[in-house]
């Protein structure tokens, strides 16, 4: 897909619009067919790396569209007029948190948030700490094929293969994977040196691959994901084993998702004849915030008229 290349799928016109969202080579759609015109937003967002692409489609929207299927997931999360932090927001206060930690700053963040890598880079090279990534990070940048994104042989980034990932590539014969990031490969045994100017992007499955490296003197963890995870039973381990190991926690984060008052904006400049909710939790409060709204149930069939 190429942003606003139409596709023919059969009788389907398909044009992908790219869009900002936290997931890397995200897109919207629009379906055109039958002389019906149908715009679905997917998941989206103004605030992140990429937001010129949200005011683009606000200010050069679809025309005539007879559908907009729109998502809603900040409805019941945020206030209408409340906004997100800006990654540029989060870079400086990854950067300040870089600053006052002695020990090695780990970030529990997802390793496909290309967004989230490259704003976490950006503070590391301000506060002159070397980004140490695993091998499934490295390779998801590698997959990116962007020259100007973060890469795991890039000068100031280091790549870490914890006990789990070293299993894998030898049980499924990966070998050449090692040869790619080997000038920057870096050993257990090299973790506790380097923890003061180091910042790791961490998941609990390498939590005994730092126990062992004794790298966690002084350590902070800045948890960089969505904060309904930690009151889920599965993370209690997570949380039990930085308790134990006497490891502070912070959290920078921010939506994946437009704000309320983004996507009235985006509404009203498509001035769809009806909007639809999706992935939405409160998908009945649309008509609180956006005109034409129809709700729509899951695996029922309709006609756009």
């Amino acid at each position: 897909m190429r942003d606003l290349e139409p596709l023919q799928v059969g009788p389907f016109e398909i044009t992908p619009y790219l869009i900002d969202h936290s997931a890397y080579d995200a897109y919207a759609f629009l379906v055109a067919a039958d002389k019906k015109r149908l715009f679905y937003t997917g998941d989206l967002r103004a605030h992140g790396a990429k937001g010129g692409l949200f005011e683009k489609l606000v200010h050069k929207p679809p025309k005539q569209v007879d559908v907009l299927l729109m998502e809603g997931s900040t409805i019941g999360r945020l206030e209408p007029e409340g906004r997100f932090s800006t990654e540029k927001e989060l870079e400086f206060g990854f950067l300040k948190e870089m600053k006052s930690t002695k020990g090695m700053v780990l970030v529990y963040c997802s390793g496909q948030n290309i967004d989230r890598i490259v704003t976490i880079f950006r503070a590391c090279k301000q506060s002159q700490r070397q980004m140490i990534i695993d091998l499934y990070t490295a390779e998801i940048l590698r997959a990116t094929e962007n020259p100007r994104i973060p890469q795991g042989d890039w000068p100031g980034v280091r790549v870490f293969i914890p006990q789990w990932q070293r299993r894998l590539v030898k049980r499924n014969q990966l070998f050449h994977l090692l040869e790619i990031y080997k000038k920057n490969r870096i050993f257990p045994e090299e973790l506790r040196e380097i923890a003061a100017h180091a910042t790791m992007l961490f998941r609990p499955s390498m939590a005994t691959d730092l126990e062992e490296a004794g790298c966690l003197d002084e350590a902070k963890l800045i948890y960089s994901l969505w904060d309904g995870y930690l009151k889920e039973e599965s993370f209690s381990p997570f949380l039990n084993w930085l308790d134990r190991h006497g490891i502070p926690m912070s959290q920078i984060h921010t939506s994946g998702h437009a704000s309320i008052s983004d996507l009235r904006r985006l509404a009203k400049a498509i001035n769809a004849k009806t909007v639809v909710p999706i992935h939405s939790f409160e998908a009945e409060r649309f008509p609180e915030f956006f005109e034409n709204v129809t709700i729509k149930q899951d695996r029922v069939w309709w006609n756009v008229k």
